[in-house]
């Protein structure tokens, strides 16, 4: 096992707090024009003053700051989504997409690309199928009597195959929007600004606050169904919850960047070495460690092969991997 080192939430929320705005900064800076540090606290902070460059306001405020934003919320919400699955399921390799979100997502994508569906159509569509998804995988669990944290990580995969291989078919016969649809699947914030913000920054706020809100039924979750029922836990109501706010988490964070793995699958296991297993903790730490990843990883993926922006979900699929299989293996050794 890694060797943890537990702090108190005094020391660790203000120090990634502060981390997380100081990398916002640098990131609102890089680009195809590079701002200095004081140019972009200056384009936030004093956006009239005579002082302040028009094009550092422009750059800052109307191409970079919504983005940068979007990504932190993508990341946090990506990641208390994680948390909450790794905690309800009982197992270190859950992510936000465990019951059939991406799988709906990307249908719902699809269907809006092929269609023509122009503006906040394609986000506003997979979201929607997103939730869908997870709604049928819900139904399809109570309605055969296997209400188990197990028979819905079973439906749920089960479902995201039935729905890849759709996605897949679609794209086959669909050659002139391939391109379009492979881009939104491989993930990204390329493009990203004010109107996705505003349609996905709500619903990743409530989900997250929901999340958190659950956090002493998550933790009695973790220990068991039998355990959790001994202590008076309604369990199919508290899953339920529990699924309903991590849902909404990632089908807004997923219609919002499309499907960007590994944050949701390590940001919990980063956070757990400071913080501990208590949901109160682990969920915000987690979001904030997300929100870092992602943001850290934009930056990244924007000026690595500059003026081509890669894919923020392959780019994180690349460096995440490794470093993973390193805190798992390598790095627990130490």
């Amino acid at each position: 096992m890694m060797s943890r080192l537990r702090l108190r939430p005094i020391v660790w929320a203000p120090l990634l707090i502060l981390i997380l705005i100081l990398v916002g900064i640098l990131s609102l800076g890089v680009g195809a024009v590079w701002l200095s540090p004081e140019e972009v606290s200056q384009a936030l902070l004093a956006p009239n003053s005579p002082e302040t460059r028009p094009t550092a306001v422009t750059i800052v405020w109307d191409l970079r700051l919504a983005r940068v934003l979007l990504a932190a919320l993508v990341g946090a919400g990506l990641a208390g989504a994680g948390a909450a699955f790794q905690g309800m399921f009982r197992t270190p390799l859950a992510d936000p997409f465990v019951i059939g979100a991406s799988g709906g997502a990307s249908l719902g994508a699809t269907l809006a690309i092929i269609g023509r569906i122009g503006g906040v159509g394609v986000p506003f569509a997979a979201f929607a199928g997103a939730m869908l998804a997870v709604l049928l995988v819900y139904g399809i669990t109570i309605a055969s009597g296997a209400s188990s944290a197990t028979a819905l990580l079973l439906a749920g995969a089960a479902l995201s195959t039935i729905l890849s291989a759709i996605v897949s078919l679609l794209m086959l016969m669909s050659d002139r929007d391939m391109h379009e649809i492979f881009s939104w699947l491989l993930g990204g914030l390329s493009g990203r600004s004010w109107p996705q913000l505003l349609m996905s920054g709500p619903p990743l706020i409530l989900g997250l606050i929901g999340l958190w809100f659950f956090a002493r039924p998550l933790d009695a979750l973790t220990g068991g169904e039998e355990s959790a029922r001994s202590l008076g836990l309604p369990l199919n109501a508290a899953r339920a919850a529990v699924v309903a706010a991590a849902s909404l988490t990632t089908a807004a964070a997923v219609a919002a960047g499309g499907l960007i793995g590994f944050i949701g699958l390590a940001a919990p296991h980063i956070a757990r070495l400071f913080c501990g297993s208590s949901h109160a903790r682990l969920l915000p730490a987690s979001a904030l460690v997300g929100a870092l990843l992602l943001v850290l990883a934009d930056s990244i993926a924007r000026t690595a092969l500059a003026p081509i922006e890669l894919p923020v979900g392959v780019l994180t699929a690349l460096l995440g991997g490794p470093f993973f299989l390193w805190m798992l293996g390598w790095g627990g050794q130490r």
